[in-house]
């Protein structure tokens, strides 16, 4: 026979304990499923906000130093000749009003080893970042602003078109300096030549029985330079010539200056196309202050030749 199962009695103690248990386990699964449900379905429960990043500021526009740089004059130097070299805004007036304390009365006349303060020119403030719009919607290209007022201005006035053009094409220029010299390499004897006597006018003053140079107007103290690459072959007092320098030029014609009253060169001295000899004056026979200028053949008085038409030949303008 098989044999019977063997009832397990257990303690009342024990039973109870089972019992209450069993209930707990019941009542906490429905309360933990409702709280899960109830915190997954909770309806409108907004998002908290994002906060957004604020946007960066623009950067602000440097400010350019605005500080005056100094020049030391040398040998050969002008106002004149600085302001084009240091692109001075103004020119040699407002180099010169800039630095009137030193140079004095005279802007005509400077000296080796003068300092002079070259106003620095401010560099243009970068523009402000522009504030940043929502995309706008594409135009369609027929109706491009743009478009419409490039047809109305060819149309009407093509002049002004091509202008226009122009300016938005090149990129903006520094105002060009002053020329100093031609494109043949021959200068003016003066920064702004002004004729005065004539070349070959006859007259008992003159030895010759006529003028053997061109006379420019010129104040005493005015630089004078030379008119093309040459060697300093006179230097000295000349007599009636007063104090002159004289430089033999690269194509064998000699330039004579007449009448100056500080010489800023030596014999055997190179110069260079514009480079200062001295300062005009009134030495020597003369009526007032003035530079009488020769172009020669030779070194020696009664070799001269026309002075303007030989350097309007190399490309001068007088």
């Amino acid at each position: 026979m098989p044999a019977q199962a063997r009832r397990i009695t257990l303690p009342r103690a024990a039973r109870i304990g089972i019992a209450t248990a069993v209930t707990g386990v019941s009542f906490a699964l429905p309360l933990v499923t409702a709280m899960s449900a109830q915190a997954h379905t909770a309806p409108g429960a907004p998002a908290a906000p994002v906060a957004a990043a604020p946007a960066p500021a623009a950067p602000a526009a440097p400010v350019a130093a605005q500080a005056d740089a100094s020049y030391r004059v040398v040998s050969g130097d002008s106002l004149s000749k600085i302001a084009d070299a240091k692109h001075v805004e103004g020119g040699w007036q407002a180099l010169y009003a800039h630095n009137r304390s030193v140079v004095g009365a005279d802007p005509n006349l400077i000296f080796p080893g003068q300092s002079l303060a070259i106003a620095a020119q401010a560099a243009p403030a970068a523009p402000a970042a522009p504030a940043q719009k929502p995309a706008a919607p594409a135009a369609k290209p027929q109706s491009a602003p743009q478009q419409k007022v490039q047809v109305k201005t060819e149309a009407t006035t093509p002049g002004a078109q091509v202008q226009t053009q122009a300016t938005v094409a090149q990129p903006a220029k520094a105002p060009a300096a002053a020329p100093v010299a031609a494109t043949s390499g021959y200068v003016a004897p003066l920064a702004n030549p002004v004729l005065g006597e004539a070349y070959g006018v006859a007259g008992s003053m003159w030895a010759s029985g006529h003028h053997t140079g061109q006379d420019f107007v010129a104040s005493t103290g005015t630089p004078v330079r030379a008119v093309a690459n040459g060697v300093v072959v006179k230097a000295d007092n000349g007599g009636a010539y007063g104090n002159e320098v004289e430089i033999k030029l690269a194509d064998g014609k000699y330039a004579q200056y007449a009448h100056l009253s500080v010489i800023g060169v030596t014999v055997g001295q190179s110069v260079t196309v514009g480079q200062q000899l001295g300062l005009s004056g009134a030495t020597g026979n003369v009526t007032g202050p003035h530079l009488h200028f020769e172009i020669r053949t030779g070194p020696e008085y009664g070799s001269d030749i026309d002075p303007v038409a030989y350097l309007r030949a190399h490309g001068v303008a007088l």
